[in-house]
């Protein structure tokens, strides 16, 4: 099966990460959210952009309560690309939750066969966006060679309660040396946390390659380490990245769109979302 997926196509992958339920969502699965002109979910328009842009296998990261739900609503393809499952896990008797983004991406190491882009199931990046990072990997050979796009702090707001961003950290030519992650950004709080409305900041859209799946399996064998017995404590992945751009395990190009970013972080974005979509 795995050589059959390799074959003669190029393979790109889009990996989108859907293992939590969301609390400020009243505990539901925002990408079922219908937003779309014809009633589409979350879900299916970011697929849609995804594979108008080329993208030809999807992934899905799952965790227990949103396993059999995306399996029963997408089964093992949408739009003649495949689907394929992997599945975020934890042990409660250790942990209140799992342990964060790096982990549940390397949930799905041993299947992600290709250049590939890790995004959040509940946001919408464009078309665009999704075509100029893949064609980055493509032309962009080199197992180092990395990307990430880059959004306008203020056109990445919610209108509605706070929201976590990561910033960048660039060196001269433009490349990411780091992340730093800012929590409960607000229109009103921008100078208290520090930012500009201009700020690029990450929506956590990667474009990586297979190896980088190998060094960041190295680098949450080590923060589990560090963090053993810390039942809440999470390896995020910007940060992560940022770690490996800074020590010069990898390149993280910061890629501009002008694709606007749409996403449901509290109730009633999805109003705002699906009204974006219909102008």
């Amino acid at each position: 099966m795995v050589e059959a997926r390799r074959g003669r196509v190029q393979k790109t992958t889009v990996v989108f990460m859907a293992a939590g339920m969301s609390s400020r969502f009243g505990g539901k699965i925002k990408q079922f959210a219908e937003v779309g002109p014809k009633g589409e979910t979350l879900m299916e328009v970011s697929m849609q952009q995804a594979i108008k842009a080329g993208f030809n296998e999807i992934i899905f990261i799952v965790g227990e309560k949103t396993e059999e739900p995306f399996k029963d609503k997408f089964k093992s393809g949408y739009l003649d690309v495949p689907i394929y499952y992997a599945k975020q896990t934890f042990n409660p008797s250790e942990r209140d939750r799992p342990w964060g983004t790096v982990d549940a991406l390397l949930s799905a190491k041993d299947i992600i066969l290709s250049p590939f882009v890790v995004c959040n199931g509940d946001d919408l990046y464009g078309e665009k966006s999704f075509k100029l990072i893949r064609d980055y990997l493509l032309e962009n050979t080199s197992e180092e060679e990395c990307a990430t796009m880059g959004y306008e702090l203020e056109n990445v707001l919610s209108n509605q309660g706070g929201v976590n961003r990561a910033k960048y950290i660039l060196d001269k030519e433009g490349n990411v040396v780091g992340l730093e992650e800012v929590f409960d950004i607000k229109k009103e709080n921008l100078a208290e946390k520090g930012l500009e409305k201009k700020t690029p900041v990450s929506m956590n859209l990667f474009g990586l390659k297979e190896k980088t799946l190998e060094l960041l399996e190295e680098r949450l064998i080590e923060y589990k380490k560090n963090n053993e017995g810390d039942r809440r404590a999470e390896c995020y992945l910007p940060n992560e990245l940022g770690l490996l751009a800074k020590n010069k395990k990898i390149t993280l190009k910061l890629l501009h769109t002008k694709d606007k970013w749409l996403g449901v972080t509290n109730p009633g974005d999805e109003l705002i979302v699906r009204k974006a979509l219909k102008n």
